[in-house]
């Protein structure tokens, strides 16, 4: 299978309360220029990992962050530019852009399309204004109908929505009116996340100090289950845990992580898989930045994995889940008797469940799916 390529932009207008990724707060365009800079020469001395060919061949595209539709139209040129030059890109390749509401104009949108970005992953997370708030978003409800609405004026026919569940002081009233109005926007795409708090993130401190009251699972379950009702009955399938689209709008990208397709990484904090080994960049903007100035490697972590274990917990992400003949074909290994114990406790648990060859997540699995991925790491 082809590979993809992600890109990490850092910069946003403000960090998220909740936020736990490689960020920095866009200060002034000197720091992004000399970042893009810095992107293009790791992307121009990247050495494949294998001398076979095609791998060099890849078919997504993706920029995170961060907020990547912060760049400048000819900064993300010459990001592409660098990524064209140096990989064999499919005629038809997915190139997403993660983009926040109020970050873009008609104008840049428009550029960022004619660049061949043709699909947008936008961060509503909520339409209510305090939870928006309380999350440091930068943007109130209305700035995000503003862009979907751009979107579509500038011929975006590929938006996903991400929305998060669980936000503290959130109601289920609160969560279904939040669904509500995202399927009535219609997007092709929409993920679905439950909040997760990272020791070290403001929201982390205000809960722990009592600003903000303890989320609660309980509810947060409950809004698990009204979601996946609720997208079914508007005509959106579930392929992944999280991740919900109509017929034919899967992310590409993502569903590499899943398949455990290699995945090249590029800029600060970004993670690679080539197929045999993970390796990351260092997290720190300036570090990053410096070492590919000098010439040096950014990379500051590397480890081997096990394919099977891994392939078998991200497979069963999937609401496919992990087909018993074709992953004993691909690993050499039978996973329902290396796991027989194991399994035959989250079956009786009804979490998991074997029905015509393949092992899947049950409803109940999906939202306790840590308990079963980690028979396998």
């Amino acid at each position: 299978m082809p590979a993809g390529v992600y890109i990490h932009i850092p910069f946003c207008k403000s960090r998220c309360s909740y936020c736990d990724f490689a960020t920095d707060v866009y200060q002034n365009g000197d720091a992004v220029r000399r970042y893009a800079t810095a992107m293009d020469k790791e992307i121009s001395n990247f050495k494949f990992p294998t001398a076979d060919t095609g791998s060099e061949r890849i078919d997504t595209i993706y920029f995170g962050g961060g907020t990547p539709s912060l760049l400048l139209p000819v900064q993300v040129e010459r990001i592409l530019k660098s990524v064209f030059a140096k990989f064999s890109v499919a005629t038809r390749a997915e190139i997403t852009m993660e983009m926040n509401p109020a970050t873009v104009t008609p104008e840049t949108l428009s550029a960022f399309r004619s660049l061949g970005v043709n699909r947008a992953s936008f961060g509503v997370q909520t339409f209510n204004d305090r939870s928006l708030k309380l999350l440091a978003r930068g943007h109130d409800a209305d700035d995000a109908r503003k862009t979907f609405a751009m979107l579509r004026e500038v011929g975006f026919d590929n938006v996903s929505f991400d929305l998060i569940a669980g936000l503290p002081g959130q109601t289920l009233d609160d969560w279904r009116r939040n669904l509500d109005e995202a399927i009535a926007l219609s997007p092709e795409h929409i993920s679905l996340y439950l909040l997760e708090i990272h020791t070290g993130t403001p929201l982390a401190e205000q809960v722990q100090t009592g600003r903000q009251p303890v989320p609660d699972d309980d509810v947060a379950a409950e809004m698990y289950e009204l979601m996946l009702d609720r997208v079914a009955e508007a005509g959106y399938m579930q392929y992944e845990i999280s991740n919900f689209c109509k017929v034919g709008f899967e992310s590409q990208h993502n569903t590499k992580y899943w398949r455990l397709d290699p995945v090249y990484g590029f800029g600060v904090s970004a993670h690679s898989f080539d197929g045999r080994e993970r390796y990351a960049n260092e997290r720190d903007t300036r570090g990053y930045v410096t070492a590919i100035e000098r010439g040096e490697s950014a990379e500051v972590s590397r480890e081997a994995v096990n394919p099977a274990s891994e392939a078998a917990f991200l497979g069963l992400r999937m609401e496919s889940g992990i087909e018993i003949d074709e992953f004993q074909r691909r690993f050499d290994l039978n996973i329902t008797e290396k796991y027989r114990e194991e399994l035959g406790e989250v079956t009786t648990a009804g979490l998991v469940e074997l029905s015509d060859g393949w092992l899947k997540l049950t409803k109940k699995g999906k939202l306790l799916s840590n308990e079963v991925f980690a028979i396998f790491v």
